[in-house]
């Protein structure tokens, strides 16, 4: 099958994402190159919805980073995206569902979808208890740059500059909780959705084409320069522009050997509504977290008796609770969260043999057999699998 000659040129951006190895921890390793090629691929498959599914006179939600791992999604969240314009007046309505938080960030660019990110950041965010949506509540909010006059309902303000809106539907429990139904009407008068002509289409298919390139440019040095500053093995805790205003992140890069484990170990906010830990490949991408116990959060973790969390990095299962499954990797990210919390712990990571790990845990650490784990991991596939994430 011979690709159109056209087609040729507009996908030439995807070259520079290729590129972008360089900047990986070891560019000359095949398996580095693998990944980077997958990552571009993942990138440009999302881009078709951030291109070619809606506009922000008509907009619709299309999943963001949930389909495909294009730079570290979080497990617990199930991300939506419409394109939006901050001159128009917005309903988002439907049910809130019993997620622990639903919430909604307006900027004036989703990442990968400009040169270099407005900064600042220029976004406004409120979540459930901010608009005051109680678990399971019909609601409608609008969103707009002014209230409109004599409104008196829910309204959150956008930038009059945004360009987009995201949802994150974050759970905790996610056999059980309930996710948000939702949808998004521009309340302005605007013309039917129009027919793209054939500059429109191939102009999009070549932003298509910028976007992976785009997205590692902007991630890459987020976990680069962690591990350029506090190098392995120790959280850099950071508040990011344009993230969540009441969450606290707490990166680190991993490193160990395959006869190696690497204890997390934390004090807990007494106030903690959500919080979890994810492990990252060294790409910045989320690990596979379907079919591996690659993150814990408040819900599935176990504390130990003295109150603290312990988490076990390690290749094999270590037989305790609080596994995190690197996938094979020998070194990535790690990313945790506290959300609207009363404090914001450090945690340590400790480097240990991995045959001498038990030495390192309180004498009551139990014991998870392997039965125990393969339950675990069939009801985390189950529980995944039954979320909306397309």
């Amino acid at each position: 099958m011979s690709i159109e000659p056209q087609l040729l040129p507009l996908l030439e951006p995807l070259e520079q994402a290729v590129r972008e190895l360089a900047h990986t921890w070891h560019p000359d390793d095949p398996a580095y190159r693998a990944d980077v090629l997958r990552q571009t691929m993942t990138s440009l498959s999302y881009a078709c919805f951030a291109y070619f599914h809606a506009d922000a006179e008509h907009p619709d939600w299309a999943p963001l980073w949930n389909p495909v791992y294009t730079l570290q999604p979080n497990p617990d969240d199930i991300y939506l995206q419409s394109p939006i314009r901050g001159d128009l007046t917005y309903r988002v309505s439907g049910n809130r569902g019993t997620c622990r938080i639903l919430s909604f960030t307006t900027q004036r660019a989703l990442s990968g979808t400009v040169d270099e990110m407005p900064r600042p950041s220029g976004h406004n965010e409120v979540d459930d208890s901010d608009l005051g949506l109680a678990p399971g509540e019909e609601f409608e909010v609008i969103f707009s740059a002014v209230r409109p006059e004599g409104y008196a309902g829910r309204w959150a303000p956008i930038d009059p500059e945004a360009r987009g809106m995201i949802v994150r539907s974050r759970s905790y429990d996610w056999l059980n909780e309930v996710d948000p139904v939702l949808s998004i009407e521009c309340l302005d008068p605007v013309p039917p959705k129009p027919r793209l002509s054939p500059e429109e289409i191939e102009a999009r298919i070549g932003e298509m084409a910028r976007f992976p390139a785009r997205k590692t440019r902007l991630y890459y040095p987020m976990q680069n320069g962690v591990k350029d500053r506090v190098g392995f093995n120790v959280f850099e805790p950071v508040r990011m522009p344009g993230a969540l205003a009441k969450q606290v992140y707490w990166p680190a890069c991993f490193q160990l050997e395959p006869d190696e484990a690497l204890i997390i170990e934390t004090d807990l906010p007494a106030r903690r509504p959500y919080w979890n830990i994810q492990l990252n490949d060294p790409l910045f991408n989320a690990l596979e977290y379907v079919y591996r116990l690659s993150s814990i959060n408040g819900h599935t973790a176990k504390l130990s008796s003295d109150g603290r969390l312990r988490a076990v990095i390690a290749l094999t299962d270590p037989g305790v609770p609080n596994w995190l499954d690197p996938a094979g990797y020998t070194e990535g990210g790690i990313y945790g969260r506290w959300y609207d919390c009363d404090t914001e712990p450090v945690p340590i990571i400790k480097r240990v043999k991995l045959a001498q790990l038990r030495d390192h845990l309180p004498p009551d650490t139990p014991v998870v057999t392997p039965q125990g784990r393969a339950e675990e991991l069939r009801l985390r596939v189950r529980a995944c699998q039954r979320r909306r994430r397309w």
